[in-house]
C-alpha cells in the first residue's frame, strides 16, 4: 500500500510538472490566420509545455473588442499592438514592461534595435512595452517611363528638395496644348504619410514631446510651406478638390502623376494594379535643407503582453518566437520589413522578377532613426472619423485648395489640435 501511494505521488508530480500553460493570442489580420497557425504549431512543437489559442479578427473589429477586454481586465496574454495606440495602452497600465526581457534575451545583432527605441519614443517612455515584428516606411514612388521620356536621371539618395522640384517641373506636362495639365510631376494631399515624411527628412517635428503640444518647429514649418507651394505656387501638383473621385492608390498606377510619396505597403498595391508594361521604382524621400540623412518617417507593428498575464515567461517565449525566428516572408505583404534581421536579409525578401528593383533600399531605410507624430488621440487630431473637418488632414487640404492662406491654416491647426491634446494630456 505504501509503495502504491509513493508511485501515485510520483505520477502526480510528473503530471503537474509537464502540465501545459495555455496562452491566448489575438491578432488583427485574417489573411494570415493559416500561416500564423503554422507558426503556433512550430512553437508548440519546440515548447511542448506551452499551448497557444489563436483569435483572429478584422482590424475594424479588433480594436473595439480588445479595448473592451482591456477595460474589463480580461486582455489576452499576448496581442498585436499598433504604433498609434502604444502610448495610450502603456500609460493606462495595460501593457507589461518588457525591458528586462529585452535586455537579457534579445540579441541586438538579430533585430533592428532602432525599432525598439522607436516604440519607446512613441510611448513617451524609456521602457520597452512591446516587441516590433514589422516596419513600414515611406518612400518616393516614381514612374521610370516618364523620367525616361523627360530625359531625367532617376531619384537617388542624394536628392534634395531642389532636385525634386526641378524634376517635378519637367514632369508636369500639358500633352495636348489645351492649357490643362495631363501629367502632374507630383501628387499629394493632407494624409499623414504624404506630409510628415518631408517634415522629418528636414529635421523637423510637429509635436513638442516635452509639453505634448502641437508646436511645429521652424524646420517643420519650412517643410509644410514647401509642400503647399508645390500646389499653390509651383503648380507641379494638383489641388485635392481637382482630384475628387480619384482613389489615391490609383493616381500613380494610372499615370496621373510621375511621383508620389506614401507608405511602403503600397508596393503590394502597385504590383497588383499597375500596367504590366509600366516601369516604376522607389527612392528615399528627398532631404530638406535642414535634414538629417540618417532619419526616416516610419513605424513598427508590435506584439505586446498583458500587464495582468499570469504566464509572463511563457508569453515572452512566444513573443520572441512570433517576432523573430518563427516568421516567414509569406507572412508579410510586399513593402513590409521584418524587424528580425536574418529574415529581412534573406533571399526571400527580394523577388528579382518583380518591381521595384530597388527593394533592398527598404533595408537601408529600416536601419535609420524612425520618427513619427503618434500621440494619444492621434487619429482625432489628424482628422479621422467624426473630427475629419477639424483635423490636420483637412486643414492642409484647405491650404492646398487655396481656401485659406498658409499662416491662417497653421493658426487653425494650432487651435484645433491643441484643444484635443490639452484634453487628453490634462
Amino acid at each position: 500500500m505504501k509503495k502504491l501511494l509513493i508511485s501515485f505521488l510520483i505520477i502526480l508530480l510528473v503530471s503537474v510538472a509537464v502540465q501545459a500553460v495555455t496562452l491566448e493570442y489575438w491578432m488583427w489580420d485574417p489573411e494570415l490566420k493559416g500561416r500564423t497557425e503554422e507558426l503556433i504549431s512550430k512553437f508548440e512543437e519546440e515548447n511542448p509545455d506551452i499551448n497557444v489559442n489563436l483569435t483572429v479578427m478584422e482590424p475594424s473589429d479588433y480594436w473595439t473588442k480588445i479595448r473592451i477586454m482591456a477595460m474589463t481586465g480580461k486582455l489576452p496574454d499576448v496581442f498585436n499592438m499598433s504604433s498609434g495606440y502604444i502610448e495610450e495602452w502603456a500609460t493606462n497600465g495595460f501593457l507589461k514592461d518588457l525591458t528586462e526581457y529585452v535586455e537579457t534575451d534579445i540579441n541586438p545583432d538579430e533585430f533592428f534595435v532602432n525599432l525598439f527605441e522607436a516604440g519607446s519614443e512613441i510611448a513617451n517612455t524609456e521602457e520597452v512595452y512591446a516587441v516590433p515584428f514589422a516596419l513600414v516606411v515611406t518612400v518616393l514612388y516614381y514612374n521610370k517611363d516618364m523620367f525616361d521620356e523627360a530625359g531625367l536621371n532617376y531619384p537617388d539618395s542624394t536628392w534634395d528638395w531642389f532636385d525634386f522640384l526641378n524634376a517635378a517641373e519637367k514632369l508636369t506636362v500639358d500633352k495636348d496644348g489645351d492649357n490643362k495639365i495631363d501629367q502632374w510631376g507630383f501628387w499629394l494631399y493632407g494624409r499623414y504619410a504624404h506630409i510628415e515624411s518631408w517634415i522629418y527628412r528636414n529635421g523637423g517635428r510637429l509635436i513638442d514631446r516635452s509639453t505634448m503640444n502641437f508646436d511645429p518647429d521652424e524646420n517643420a514649418v519650412e517643410a509644410l510651406n514647401f509642400l503647399c507651394r508645390l500646389v499653390t505656387e509651383f503648380n507641379v501638383a494638383p489641388t485635392p478638390k481637382s482630384m475628387e473621385g480619384v482613389r489615391q492608390q490609383d493616381v500613380f498606377p494610372r499615370g496621373l502623376a510621375a511621383m508620389w510619396i506614401d507608405g511602403s505597403w503600397n508596393i503590394d498595391n502597385n504590383r497588383m494594379i499597375a500596367a504590366e508594361d509600366m516601369n516604376w521604382g522607389i527612392a528615399e524621400v528627398p532631404v530638406g535643407p535642414h535634414g538629417v540623412a540618417d532619419s526616416a518617417y516610419g513605424w513598427p507593428d508590435f506584439i505586446a503582453m498583458s500587464a495582468k498575464t499570469e504566464n509572463a515567461d511563457a508569453a515572452w517565449k512566444f513573443i520572441k518566437f512570433a517576432a523573430g525566428e518563427g516568421l516567414t516572408m509569406d507572412m508579410y505583404m510586399a513593402g513590409k520589413i521584418p524587424s528580425y534581421k536574418p529574415l529581412a536579409y534573406s533571399e526571400d525578401f527580394y523577388d528579382e522578377t518583380k518591381l521595384p528593383e530597388e527593394m533592398p533600399l527598404l533595408l537601408n531605410i529600416a536601419g535609420k532613426t524612425m520618427r513619427t507624430s503618434f500621440t494619444n488621440s492621434w487619429s482625432e487630431w489628424r482628422g479621422y472619423g467624426p473630427a475629419e473637418s477639424m483635423g490636420l488632414n483637412a486643414i492642409i487640404d484647405e491650404i492646398l485648395n487655396g481656401d485659406i492662406a498658409f499662416e491662417e491654416g497653421l493658426k487653425k491647426a494650432d487651435e484645433n489640435i491643441n484643444k484635443i491634446l490639452d484634453r487628453v494630456y490634462e
